[in-house]
C-alpha cells in the first residue's frame, strides 16, 4: 500500500535498498507491526501524518512482522508496535510502542539538525544507551564532519574515560590546537584528565615527599603529589600543591598549576569553602 510518496512496504527483496541504502542518504523509520496487535493500527496513521509533516526528511517503511519473522528476529524485535529508526546503516534509535507524537519528533529533529549535529546528538543516545561501539563511531564521524565543535571532542573524551581509555581520552585532547584547549568547554575537562592520568601513573606519596624535600622546585612531583591527593579525595592538599606550581611558575606545563585549580573550583563549585578559599589566594598570588 502507498499512503504518501515517504511512505514504503517492506518486502524481503527491497528491505536493503529501501532501508539500509536509502538510511545513508537521511533517516528512515520501519515500522514493524502486525494485523493481531490493536495499537499498531492506532501508531500508524500517526506515523504517516509525521511523514507527510517532515515532507521526505525521512522515509517510513512499514514492515509486517507476520510476514516478514525473518527480519524481525534478524533486528530482536518481540513486540509490536516497535519504530527502529535506521542512519547511515545502523540502528540509531528505537521506539517500543505506541508513544506520543512528541517522542518521534524528538528524536527525528536530532538526525534533521544536520549530520555533525546529528552524529552528535545521536552519538551520546546511544552511549547512554549502552552502545559504547556505535556511540564512539558515531561521536568519531562527527568531530571529523565538524572539527570546530569543541563539545563533540569533550564528549567523545568522556565516553573514553568512563570505558576505562583514560590515555586515549587524554591523547585525543591534547591533540587539539592550543586555542581549543583553552576554551572553557574543554580546558576543565582537559585538566582532571591529566591529573587522573598523573595519579595512575605516579610513585608513592612517600616517594614523592622526599623528592620535594631533597628538591623544593621539583614541580614535576609537585604536581604528581596534587594528582595522587586528589585521586585521595584529599582536595586541600592537592589545592596546596597546585597553587604551589602556579606561583612558582606559570610557564611550567603551560599554566598547569592554575588551570588545574580552575577546574577543581568547577568541580567544587563557587559556594565551596575550599574554592573560596583558593580562588582568593590564587587572585593574591597572580596580582
Amino acid at each position: 500500500m502507498s499512503l504518501s510518496p515517504y511512505v514504503f512496504d517492506a518486502t524481503a527483496e527491497n528491505f536493503n535498498r529501501l532501508v539500509l541504502e536509502n538510511s545513508h542518504k537521511g533517516p528512515v523509520l520501519v515500522h514493524f507491526w502486525t494485523p493481531k496487535a490493536g495499537p499498531c493500527f492506532i501508531l500508524m496513521p500517526r506515523l504517516v501524518k509525521l511523514a507527510a509533516e517532515y515532507g521526505g526528511k525521512f522515509l517510513l517503511v512499514m514492515l509486517n512482522a507476520d510476514e516478514l519473522p525473518e527480519l524481525a528476529r534478524r533486528f530482536s524485535v518481540n513486540s509490536v508496535p516497535t519504530v527502529k529508526f535506521f542512519w547511515r546503516g545502523e540502528i540509531a534509535h528505537t521506539i517500543h510502542g505506541a508513544d506520543p507524537d512528541s517522542s518521534f519528533r524528538e528524536v527525528l529533529d536530532r538526525f534533521i539538525a544536520g549530520d555533525a549535529n546529528r552524529a552528535h546528538a545521536l552519538g551520546v543516545a546511544a552511549w547512554q544507551s549502552g552502545k559504547v561501539e556505535q556511540a564512539r563511531m558515531l561521536l568519531a564521524n562527527a568531530a571529523m564532519a565538524e572539527p570546530d565543535n569543541l563539545a563533540i571532542p569533550r564528549d567523545l573524551a568522556k565516553l573514553l574515560w568512563a570505558e576505562g581509555e583514560g590515555e586515549q581520552a587524554l591523547k585525543l585532547l591534547d591533540s587539539l590546537p592550543p586555542e581549543a584547549r583553552a576554551d572553557a568547554l574543554i580546558a576543565p575537562l582537559h585538566a582532571h584528565l591529566k591529573l587522573a592520568e598523573t595519579a595512575r601513573l605516579a610513585p608513592p606519596l612517600d616517594e614523592l615527599d622526599a623528592r620535594i624535600v631533597a628538591q623544593p622546585d621539583d614541580l614535576d612531583a609537585c604536581y604528581q603529589r596534587a594528582a595522587v591527593l586528589l585521586a585521595a579525595d584529599d582536595f586541600a592538599g592537592a589545592m596546596d600543591a597546585l597553587l604551589t606550581i602556579a606561583r612558582s611558575d606559570r610557564g611550567f606545563r603551560d599554566d598547569i598549576g592554575r588551570i588545574s585549580l580552575l577546574a577543581l573550583f568547577d568541580l567544587l563549585g563557587s559556594a565551596h569553602p575550599l574554592t573560596r578559599q583558593y580562588r582568593q589566594a590564587l587572585s593574591e598570588s597572580l596580582h
